[in-house]
């Protein structure tokens, strides 16, 4: 039972123990290094103990005794943890190293995250929410805000933690290898729904992200049945441009994340709920329910029309 508490932490899409990055590399083979020094000493120290008191207990001679205290004692571990400092502090990755061209600038909001993607040389920033994409093999530079409350940005297979501010910028780089997709999260308590506040964070190929940032630059997709065309009617009747910008149309809200590709995330909700048509009805149907203080109201929708916005939002490709 133990063994299995113990593991309970170590899924494979959210632990730093699995590293898909360079950065991750770093710390995870600081950890294992860290950890067989721990076990060295240990045994060590236990070992002496074990030593002078069950196999030659009694009054040992001053001088053997001076040396075994600082020699075990003093200079064996100045020795050892100088060592792994010294070590560690060397292959320690850098969070401010530059990046290779693309920055990402993201924004914690309250319980979401705001996702621009500025190319190279590009004068207007790209839109997304609560989902990260980066090209595996390059470096790319992420610059972190926060709207309201301190939150920290952290996608565990590729690198480590960097705080968010309220008015002011830090920032991280991560370098990710292997495509796939693994599961950042805020890790600084922020609120009711701090626990609901995660995000997927998909590496994939460089051309195969290069064809999708085109894409997730394009307006959003028109409506292509009868259901989701009285969705996107709904959408604007009941206001929901008011918060939310689907490009492309005439919702040009703000206030919540962009949906203008909703329908190709692989989340909603931030992390919430899967991006499938049952779970999107699900989410406008209790929202408030499924994330405690969301700003976001639970609209009086009848099934059908409940269905027909669905549809429309998962058509959002």
């Amino acid at each position: 039972m133990v063994s299995l508490l113990s593991v309970a932490g170590c899924g494979l899409h959210q632990s730093a123990l699995n590293p898909a990055g360079r950065d991750a590399t770093s710390i995870s083979t600081l950890f294992w290094v860290m950890l067989a020094g721990a076990v060295v000493l240990w045994l060590l120290v236990n070992g002496a103990f074990f030593y002078m008191s069950r196999v030659r207990p009694g009054q040992f001679d001053q001088r053997y005794a001076r040396h075994i205290l600082i020699g075990g004692g003093i200079v064996l571990p100045v020795v050892v943890l100088t060592t792994l400092l010294v070590w560690g502090l060397s292959i320690l990755p850098d969070p401010r190293r530059p990046g290779d061209g693309l920055v990402v600038r993201i924004t914690g909001e309250q319980w979401w995250w705001r996702v621009e993607y500025w190319p190279e040389g590009a004068e207007d920033p790209i839109l997304s929410a609560n989902e990260l994409r980066l090209p595996a093999g390059e470096r790319t530079e992420i610059r972190l805000t926060s709207a309201r409350v301190i939150h920290s940005f952290w996608v565990p297979a590729l690198g480590g933690k960097m705080d968010m501010f309220p008015g002011r910028e830090t920032m991280i780089s991560l370098a990710p290898e292997k495509p796939g997709s693994y599961r950042g999260q805020c890790a600084e308590f922020c609120g009711a729904s701090h626990a609901w506040m995660a995000f997927s964070a998909v590496v994939m190929d460089p051309g195969a992200f290069d064809t999708w940032l085109a894409a997730e630059a394009a307006d959003a997709t028109p409506p292509q049945d009868e259901a989701a065309v009285r969705g996107a009617d709904l959408f604007l009747s009941e206001g929901c441009g008011a918060c939310h910008t689907i490009r492309g149309t005439d919702a040009a809200g703000l206030v919540g994340p962009d949906l203008t590709h909703v329908g190709s995330r692989q989340t909603i909700g931030a992390g919430r709920l899967p991006a499938t048509l049952d779970d999107i009805r699900l989410w406008l149907d209790h929202t408030e329910a499924l994330k405690p203080e969301v700003k976001m109201p639970t609209y009086d929708l009848s099934p059908t029309e409940l269905d027909d916005l669905a549809q429309y939002l998962e058509g959002l490709k």
